[in-house]
């Protein structure tokens, strides 16, 4: 992960990735950037530029979020309590930004793990596989390789 200065990258969030990463906010279900998003390739944290997720762990939950199996790296997220709104759930955040991401919950598919990482596309930032190299992740190119 490149060196990063938090608050330019704050500065240059729109709203809505505002809300949803220094607010705890959440996006509208379905109305999003990356839930029906099928193309390969690594998600990272909006601002730090963190690799969070990768498409091979991606599916499709009926949420109306991006869902994902599991994170590219354990260390990369931090998981911690949450009682906001009446409900107990374990809200995911990136470790080097301390993003809100989303929350994490235990009804994923029983075949990945039986985790849900269900995350807001306001935090995260998609670089396709053929741009990985250029974009500086060439090291997590060696996930998509059969």
């Amino acid at each position: 992960m490149k060196n990063f200065n938090k608050e330019k990258a704050i500065s240059a969030l729109t709203p809505m990735q505002y809300r949803v990463t220094q607010q705890n906010g959440t996006e509208p279900p379905f109305d999003n950037e990356f839930n029906a998003n099928h193309r390969d390739g690594l998600y990272v944290d909006i601002v730090s530029g963190e690799p969070l997720f990768s498409s091979l762990d991606k599916f499709d939950s009926g949420c109306g979020w991006p869902s994902f199996a599991k994170p590219v790296n354990e260390e990369s997220i931090i998981e911690q309590q949450d009682d906001s709104h009446g409900m107990h759930r374990t809200e995911v955040r990136s470790f080097n930004a301390d993003s809100h991401l989303g929350h994490v919950f235990n009804d994923g598919p029983k075949a990945l793990g039986g985790l849900r990482y269900c995350i807001n596309s306001a935090a995260l930032r998609f670089i396709p596989k053929e741009e990985l190299e250029a974009a500086g992740y060439g090291q997590y190119l060696k996930l998509f390789k059969k």
